[in-house]
């Protein structure tokens, strides 16, 4: 059984056909899926989407949308950890986190939601989906600082050698996905091949980080846009390139990443 602990289902990419994304998911053996929220308009849609199709979700506000963030927004998020803090399948706190690859995001504005949100988990005894993009050192920082104590999962996770050990030394999880299965993703992969077995989950980030074969470049997606979607019953398949760099069986890499899925989002044992 695989767990795809990352993914934006409620994405316009899926609006034409997300039932048989789903039915896809299934039949590859993706027999559950975390959706994070990007934003407080999002909270019920990944909620419902969660309940409607069996799976878990997260509720947070995402680095790249905190520009367009209203002042309540923090209190919206608040308000819905409290009111449906006994279900299930609210599984995390995210997708939180920092972005400085993006340009004209503040980062000051960033830095007050990421923290804020650290709290609020805290407060919620909830674990967290950390976006990290050039920014693994200062969500280090600010875990250090909250004293964050539930984990969860480095998403998408590019950092250094060093970076990743800090993360799991604080409780975390590394997350892999389409980025594994480029042979140029030379440090990536080389983290994936060394860092403990039980820090390892398995992603899709759908409808981004395609994998290699569903790669495009720029021209190629804008002459066929929606070419290059990503979708969660790929995750097997990029699986084998964490199998064969770690030398597991396909099944073992199953179990392995869903034991430790379910050791990062407890929930998640309950939800599934």
């Amino acid at each position: 059984m695989w767990i795809d602990t990352h993914c934006h289902l409620d994405a316009a990419e899926f609006d034409a056909d997300r039932d048989a994304v789903v039915a896809r998911a299934r039949a590859a053996g993706v027999a559950h899926i975390v959706i994070p929220a990007v934003a407080a308009a999002n909270f019920d849609t990944v909620r419902l989407l969660a309940i409607q199709h069996g799976f878990a979700y997260a509720l947070g506000i995402h680095p790249l949308y905190v520009m367009r963030a209203g002042a309540g927004d923090l209190d919206v998020l608040a308000e819905a950890l409290e009111t449906h803090r006994i279900d299930p399948r609210l599984v995390a706190v995210g997708e939180i986190g920092l972005d400085y690859f993006v340009e004209g995001i503040r980062p000051d504005i960033q830095q007050h939601f990421y923290v804020e949100q650290l709290k609020l988990a805290k407060r919620a005894g909830l674990p967290v989906l950390l976006h990290v993009r050039k920014s693994a050192d200062q969500l280090l920082a600010g875990l250090r600082r909250v004293g964050f104590p539930h984990g969860g999962i480095a998403h998408a996770f590019n950092g250094s050698e060093q970076q990743a050990n800090a993360f799991i030394e604080l409780g975390f999880k590394l997350g892999f996905g389409g980025t594994l299965t480029f042979e140029r993703s030379l440090q990536i992969r080389r983290i994936a091949a060394s860092v403990p077995e039980t820090a390892l989950v398995m992603e899709t980030d759908a409808p981004d980080i395609p994998p290699q074969w569903l790669y495009k470049t720029a021209a190629e997606r804008e002459a066929a846009p929606g070419q290059a979607r990503n979708e969660s019953a790929e995750l097997p398949r990029i699986a084998l390139s964490l199998a064969g760099l770690r030398g597991w069986t396909l099944e073992k890499t199953a179990a392995m990443t869903a034991a430790n899925a379910r050791a990062a989002l407890p929930r998640l044992a309950s939800s599934s």
